[in-house]
């Protein structure tokens, strides 16, 4: 009787709310409130390291042809001092940081000032105000979504300059790219550091706060959980989709004009590189909606790592594979090219197809049919830091009955595919095949780690129901 009442709770309110003082649970669910050894010292790693390693990858390509052995060798043998190296870096120009600004403050506008108008005519789309998930203190945050008219806007006037208006060359990208990093570190450093300001002086919401006493590390995973500046500005939301994201595709038209400047042609590797980013980067402002439930949004407070990694990391080392063909580049022989094809459109229906199962599975709280089958879940409850009691259903059907993130195995697959996109002579374009999948190996640890908190029991029950976390059988 007690488990067909919490059931019909579950299902007719999943957001009752019922007082529990258990701090432990409270204590546990979102980021960590304790720094280990470990962590402080990845922490500083990267604080040091990742802007050296995103200039070492551009550089490389800039004056050593993408070739990650010559600068060091170059520099263990004696040939070139870092000073030399240094020197023959493009420095930041007055036109970079006016062609910069002009290009955040573009998606702010679009962000902030155009309501989406996509969602009245486009099936299936869904836009303009949405909720997001719960908090860990209990807000629930409402979101313009607007990405997927953004990113449309933004693509027609680069292809009506492009065609006729000739403002600015389609290569301006390329041109300017790396004095466009140094703007690019400039607002990642700067958001970064007002955002632990606000944190501390002016949070939007006190009680979704976290302080662990530790500077890096809070600067490095942040101290809001949803940072906001009035009703409608979002960090998370604008810098994880904006600008980086929509100008991934920018950017690899950039190199496709590149390369058709410098060679007199665009290679079907060039062109492979572009359809599926570009299919990957439309999926993302699609699914935006469905993207305020995932571990960025749900989970991660806004810091260093993602405002600086999303200026930075995110357009310089995603998309590496243009660049290198810039460079370097490849006419795949047909069988290549269309296997390479085949992958990448194989990695992206299982990521969307998996995606897609969660999102049925959530939207009609397990009234519904996978694989022609009425699906399978684990019951489970978790309480928030005020002390409220709700429930949710965690699948084991379909594809998350083969593993715990199948979603990511998609995403890695389609990762492979970009990097064989680029042939074998250089290790420089496969950076992110290997970074994705210590990425998303990570992220699998991280969130099992916070579920297991969250859910207690109940994740117990889960994870033997579906054992492995990426490759059924194997992990």
């Amino acid at each position: 009787m007690a488990a067909h009442q919490e059931k019909k709770l579950s299902e007719e309110r999943k957001h009752q709310n019922m007082q529990n003082g258990t701090k432990a649970s409270q204590g546990q669910w979102g980021r960590a409130w304790e720094v280990d050894w470990f962590s402080l010292a990845s922490i500083l790693f990267l604080l040091m390291f990742a802007p050296l390693i995103v200039y070492y990858f551009i550089m490389s390509c800039a004056q050593y042809q993408c070739s990650l052995t010559d600068p060091l060798l170059d520099l263990l043998r004696g040939n070139k001092h870092l000073s030399d190296i240094w020197n023959r870096t493009p420095m930041l120009t007055y036109r970079a940081a006016g062609i910069y600004s002009l290009w955040v403050t573009f998606q702010v506008v679009l962000y902030m000032y155009i309501p989406d108008f996509c969602h009245k005519f486009l099936p299936g789309y869904v836009g303009g105000v949405q909720e997001g998930a719960v908090t860990p203190a209990g807000v629930v945050n409402k979101y313009e979504i607007n990405g997927l008219q953004a990113w449309i806007i933004t693509h027609v006037l680069w292809f009506a300059n492009a065609s006729f208006l000739h403002f600015f060359s389609p290569t301006i990208i390329f041109d300017n790219w790396i004095p466009l990093l140094w703007c690019a570190n400039i607002l990642g450093y700067a958001v970064s550091t007002f955002a632990m300001i606000k944190g501390y002086f002016f949070p939007t919401n006190a009680k979704d706060c976290k302080f662990t006493g530790n500077f890096f590390y809070d600067y490095m995973m942040g101290i809001e959980f949803n940072p906001r500046i009035g009703k409608w500005f979002d960090f998370k939301l604008f810098f994880n989709g904006r600008p980086g994201i929509v100008a991934w595709t920018l950017i690899n038209l950039s190199f496709a004009a590149k390369q058709q400047e410098l060679y007199g042609e665009v290679t079907n590797s060039m062109i492979l590189v572009n359809i599926l980013q570009g299919i990957y980067v439309l999926d993302f402002f699609w699914n935006e909606a469905w993207y305020l439930k995932t571990i960025d949004i749900c989970h991660d407070h806004f810091g260093w790592y993602l405002g600086w990694g999303d200026c930075v990391w995110l357009p310089y080392l995603y998309t590496l594979q243009g660049l290198y063909l810039v460079y370097h580049p490849v006419q795949l022989r047909t069988a290549h090219a269309l296997g390479v094809l085949v992958l990448g459109l194989l990695g992206y229906y299982i990521f969307r197809a998996t995606n897609h199962q969660k999102d049925l599975f959530r939207r009609t709280g397990g009234s519904c049919r996978i694989w022609g089958r009425k699906p399978e879940y684990i019951e489970c409850s978790y309480t928030s830091v005020d002390g409220a009691r709700y429930y949710s259903k965690l699948l084991t059907s379909g594809f998350w009955g083969w593993a715990r993130h199948f979603n990511y195995t998609g995403d890695l697959i389609g990762s492979l595919a970009y990097c064989l996109a680029c042939g074998f002579e250089h290790i420089l374009p496969y950076f992110y095949i290997i970074y994705m999948t210590i990425l998303l190996v990570h992220r699998c640890l991280r969130d099992e780690h916070r579920c297991s908190s969250k859910y207690g029991k109940d994740w117990k029950r889960y994870t033997a129901a579906v054992p492995y976390r990426l490759l059924p059988g194997i992990f």
